[in-house]
Parts: C-alpha cells; sequence; structure tokens
C-alpha cells in the first residue's frame, strides 16, 4: 500500500497543509489562501479539505500525519525561560501559561479534536522537531543526495538556527544554537524597532537596507554598536545576545526600547511614519551583520560536512540579499532554497521527516531543477468556476479560444503600459506568486512602479518589484550566474544596462533617489542596481513563459514586473472570486483567469455580500 502522509503546521503563524504519497508532493496550502486572514495561525482545517481532495486520497486511509514541531519541548522551553529571567514577564506568563495549561498542552487531543471533521479513524500523530521539520523541507526536495543543510529562524522549540548533514534518506543534526540567542529574532528586532510588523514586515527592512548608505559613518557606527554592546558574533557564526537589549523572552515586546533609543540616538519609529535616512542606515547595518552572521554559518557548514551542496530553510532563508552572498561567496557548488522556507514550509518538512525518516523510505532522485513542481501545489480552477464568477458579478468578459492568441493579445497590452491580473492554473505555495497568481506591468515602463505601489497595491511606495525574465536571457541583463526560479536570489543589472548617478545620488532624499534613472528596466531596478529576479523556464511555467515570450516578440525584453496578486494586509488571492473581487477594488486595467480577459471599463461597479477588502491593513 501506498504511503499517505498529511503534514500541519499551526497556531503560530502561517498555518499549511501538505499531501504526500510515496514521498512525492501532491498538494501543498497556506490556510491563509482560503480563510483570507493573511498569515492565518489557525489550525488549517480549509487547507487540509483541499490537499485531501486534490490527492484522492480520504482521510481514513492516511498512512500518519504529521505536525511540525513538539508542544511538550516548546512548553519546557517557555516554563525553564521564565525561571530563568525571574522576577521578569509576569506579564507575559500570565497571559501565555493559562492558554497552553487549557490548550497547547494537550496539544495531541486538541489536533485529534480538529480532525474529527475529516474522518473517524484514529490516524498516527507524529511530531518531529520544528527545526527537523525545517530541514527536511530543504533537504529532501533538493536536486541532491547529499547536502549540508542551514536552518535559520526565530524560534522552534529550543532551536533556533541548526547545521545539519542530509545523506540518502538521513538527516544529522550536527550543531544547534538555542534559544534565547536566535539570528531570526535579532533581525525581527530591528524590524519591530523601525516600525515594521514582526513575522510580516521583514522583506521591507530588507527592502529599506538599499537605501542605507555603506559609507555613511552612521551606517558604520550603527554596525559597531551592534557588535559591541547588542549581539556577539563568534568565528563559527554562533551569537549570544545581549539580553538586556530585548523584551521578546519573556515580555510582551521586542526590545528594551530605551535603552535602544539611549545606544542609537533613535527613538522607535512608529509605524506608517515619515522614513529617514537614519532608519535606511539602521536598516542596512543590521542587514550587513545579518550577512556576516549567514556567511559565517554557511563557511562552518562547509568545514564539517565537507559538503559541495548547502540547502536552506527557515525564515531567514527568505532573505534573498543574504543567499546571494553565500552563493556568491564561493563556498558551495549548488545552493538550493525551500520556497516556502518559512512555518507554512514546515508542514511539508514534517511530512517529509516521517516519509523518509520514521518509515525509512529512500530519498527520491530529483530530476532538475528539484521536486517542487515549481512550487505550484494549490487549488487549480477550471472554465466553469470562471463562468459561476461571471455569472455571480454580472461581470463582462471576452473568452479566447486560443491561448497563442490570449497571450499574444496581452503581451500588446503590458507593452501599452497596462497593469494585467494574471491567474492561472495551481496556486503557488510559499510567500511568492511566481506567475500563476501575479500582477504583471512593463519593466521598462519609469511609473509602473509607482503606480503600481500606490494604486494597487495600496503600500508603502519605496518597496522594489521583482522582474521575472526568461530563464534563457537572464544572463542577458543580470549578473546572477545561476538559475532562480523562486525569487530566493537577487542579482545586479549589468553595468552597460545603467545609467550613470547624479553626482550626490546617496545624499538625495528617499523617493528622489528612487525615481532618479537608473536603468532602462526602472521599474525592477532597486536603488542599489540589484533585483529579486525570478527565472521562468519553458518546462516548469509554460504558460508565463510564453506570456514573456511573446511580450519579448513585441518589445526585443524578456521581462515583465511580477509581483503577488493581492493588494495590502490581504493574502495572495486563490480563487477566480478572490480574483476578481482584487480586480475590481484596485486601478488594474485588465483580468486574465484561464482563457477570460476581463476588462475594467466594461465591468459594472461590484455590488458583493463579501467584506470590502481592508486595503490598508498593515502588513
Amino acid at each position: 500500500m501506498a504511503i499517505v502522509i498529511l503534514g500541519i503546521s499551526a497556531f503560530y503563524h502561517d498555518s499549511a497543509a501538505v499531501i504526500l504519497i510515496d514521498g512525492d508532493i501532491i498538494a501543498a496550502a497556506q490556510e491563509e489562501r482560503f480563510s483570507r486572514i493573511k498569515h492565518d495561525p489557525a489550525f488549517p482545517c480549509q487547507a487540509i479539505k483541499y490537499v485531501l481532495e486534490e490527492s484522492g486520497v480520504s482521510y481514513d486511509n492516511l498512512t500518519a500525519i504529521a505536525f511540525y514541531d513538539k508542544p511538550l519541548l516548546k512548553f519546557e522551553r517557555l516554563l525553564e525561560t521564565y525561571h530563568a529571567f525571574v522576577p521578569k514577564g509576569l506579564t507575559s506568563f500570565v497571559t501565555a501559561i493559562p492558554v497552553w495549561i487549557k490548550e497547547k498542552l494537550f496539544m495531541k487531543k486538541m489536533l485529534r479534536k480538529e480532525l474529527e471533521q475529516f474522518g473517524s479513524k484514529k490516524i498516527q500523530l507524529l511530531f518531529p522537531e520544528h527545526h527537523l521539520s525545517h530541514a527536511a523541507s530543504a533537504f529532501y526536495p533538493s536536486p541532491f543526495n547529499e547536502a549540508a543543510i542551514l536552518t535559520i529562524d526565530g524560534v522552534g522549540e529550543w532551536a533556533t538556527t541548526t547545521i545539519c548533514h542530509g545523506k540518502d534518506n538521513a538527516v544529522k543534526i550536527l550543531k544547534e544554537l538555542q534559544f534565547p540567542h536566535s539570528i531570526g529574532l535579532l533581525y525581527s528586532s530591528f524590524t519591530y524597532y523601525l516600525g515594521f510588523k514582526v513575522n510580516s514586515g521583514e522583506y521591507k527592512l530588507m527592502g529599506l537596507a538599499a537605501y542605507g548608505n555603506p559609507d555613511s559613518a552612521q551606517t558604520i557606527e550603527f554596525k559597531k554598536k551592534i557588535l559591541d554592546k547588542v549581539v556577539d558574533v563568534r568565528e563559527d557564526g554562533s551569537i549570544l545576545l545581549n539580553m538586556s537589549y530585548f523584551n521578546y523572552a519573556t515580555g510582551l515586546r521586542m526590545t528594551n526600547d530605551s535603552l535602544w533609543e539611549v545606544l542609537f540616538g533613535l527613538a522607535r519609529r512608529k509605524s506608517e511614519s515619515d522614513i529617514s535616512q537614519i532608519h535606511m542606515n539602521m536598516a542596512l547595518a543590521i542587514q550587513q551583520v545579518t550577512e556576516d552572521i549567514v556567511i559565517a554559518l554557511a563557511k562552518t557548514a562547509q568545514k564539517i560536512t565537507n559538503s559541495k551542496n548547502l540547502v536552506m530553510a527557515g525564515g531567514v532563508a527568505l532573505n534573498c540579499v543574504a543567499n546571494s552572498k553565500i552563493a556568491n561567496a564561493g563556498l558551495f557548488n549548488n545552493v538550493w532554497i525551500q520556497p516556502a522556507a518559512g512555518d507554512a514550509g514546515g508542514a511539508l518538512g514534517a511530512a517529509y521527516a516521517v516519509h523518509h525518516i520514521f518509515y525509512d523510505q529512500p530519498k527520491k532522485t530529483s530530476p532538475a531543477p528539484d521536486l517542487m513542481k515549481g512550487a505550484y501545489l494549490g487549488p487549480e480552477y477550471n472554465d466553469k468556476d470562471v463562468k459561476r464568477l461571471i455569472n455571480n458579478y454580472t461581470a463582462d468578459s471576452r473568452y479566447y479560444n486560443n491561448f497563442d492568441e490570449l497571450s499574444a493579445d496581452i503581451s500588446k497590452r503590458l507593452a501599452d503600459g497596462k497593469v494585467i491580473g494574471w491567474f492561472q492554473g495551481r496556486m503557488e505555495f510559499g510567500p511568492r506568486a511566481l506567475g500563476n497568481r501575479s500582477i504583471l506591468g512593463d519593466a521598462r515602463n519609469p511609473e509602473m512602479q509607482k503606480i503600481i505601489n500606490s494604486k494597487i497595491k495600496y503600500r508603502e511606495g519605496f518597496r522594489p518589484f521583482a522582474p521575472s525574465v526568461l530563464a534563457e536571457d537572464m544572463e542577458k541583463y543580470f549578473d546572477l550566474k545561476f538559475p532562480s526560479p523562486y525569487m530566493l536570489f537577487v542579482g545586479h543589472l549589468k553595468e552597460a544596462l545603467r545609467k550613470p548617478e547624479p553626482d550626490n545620488y546617496s545624499g538625495l532624499e528617499l523617493y528622489d533617489r528612487l525615481y532618479s534613472p537608473r536603468s532602462a528596466f526602472q521599474s525592477i531596478t532597486h536603488v542599489d542596481y540589484s533585483a529579486r529576479i525570478q527565472t521562468v523556464s519553458r518546462e516548469t511555467s509554460p504558460k508565463f513563459w510564453q506570456l514573456i515570450n511573446d511580450f519579448k516578440k513585441q518589445t526585443g525584453v524578456g521581462i515583465l514586473i511580477n509581483t503577488s496578486f493581492n493588494v495590502r494586509g490581504e493574502p495572495i488571492v486563490c480563487t477566480p472570486g478572490d480574483a476578481y473581487r482584487g480586480f475590481m477594488q484596485t486601478e488594474m486595467d485588465y483580468l486574465v483567469i484561464g482563457n477570460y480577459l476581463f476588462d475594467k471599463k466594461l465591468q459594472k461597479p461590484l455590488v458583493t455580500k463579501h467584506k470590502k477588502t481592508n486595503t490598508y491593513a498593515l502588513d
């Protein structure tokens, strides 16, 4: 009989569910896409329902269920932490512990109660450790049969960072950094202090860092103070945090704000307030410190495994700037990163750990590029679903019998400066839209970055956009030397394609610098000439590749802006209905769902029973 594993992550953030059948990923999805609550931590009942339906396996025929961490070990860490910091943390203690005693301490019972809605059989429940789940999610779907494994996040049970070695079907943990000393929580503390939302705004901090001035005495001083007072970085990449500067261990906030203000001479930035050069320089300083730490960890991983391959997971593995520094350091021949590197991917890793370790199943040999199927693992919808949408909203649409005709038509509209909502095939698993739930625009248009941020995404204007480029054309535009199918690496625009900086470039205000002409592809070129690249292959993403190729036939350029199909504060769209509502509530010009085209000018005003999208929710 087939070995069928249901993997679950839940109760912290980014809950998700995954189905593996004999080690093959059949379906994976985050709960947020169904509930429409961004980073939804709830038990993933809708995601489980989907993956069971997609797999065609009934709940009672599951072999096992894997949960992505060990709740009792996490409870032990909480108790020992409160004890170590006594008398601090009383408010946090009386808030957290009753919930644990009432619910989370009996996680197995709680999970079984939730799972009763899917079937009556008592399926075996297994609990791999959190960082083993991350490690498994990185190694088993990778293209390597042997690799060093680096996992870095906030915290699991005790571990915050691990170095492991994967070989054949085994994962061996070699080194572990434990709470409260955490690279992820260090970075999140600066996320918090700079006015962004923890567990959500870290990528904003990464984007803001590019505006910092690396030669500024202020940036250099910030970095020195971080290393002298806040974190002790050892040669092997392990760290010790000065916990007097942090409140997250026992408090309800990340930092001791008064001590940070004295140390850095800067009060905590209020959310949505103006961003000045001092904030940019602080962002750059912590980004540089983080990069130095992860490179040191990668060196240690290579030294103790002697591997030519590195795989990564954990929330810090979504820092594509740091990833690129590792890849370009020459430590490894190959670097592969799990596209759902955060806690959603823990569901996948838990299922993999049970399949390969508990059931001792061999690792599958991966065809290039990996076993993730392009991360297109979510729901797919057909023409019948789109017709329901049309009837429900009395929407005006045009149907193309031939996709080639549709693709050629849309490429012309993109070249004319229109913004397109693009909805095709199976939804992506992980935080990136990779051409199936995307908003697209012309990277050559110098106004497009401003248009999409202000009129469609309703978000901060400084945030950059990613280019999706034909895989075969990538080296024509960027200095990246390897594929980046999941937007997890950055490359820099080639020197020949750049426009010269004004003499006072580094001294300009944020938006003056942002809107200074930098290249012929202004809207995907960040202020430091970098771009978070998605390489699009014909084999993995045939329709998206065709659209970009048709755009190239129109313009001579095989690049499009690709950003996730959502507005600020909302998850990426899942269903055709989600896509249509998002289209109607923004200033997108056209929406494509399958072979249907919707023209904004021809639509009736949106009347819906759904609550109007809160486009300005903090994220």
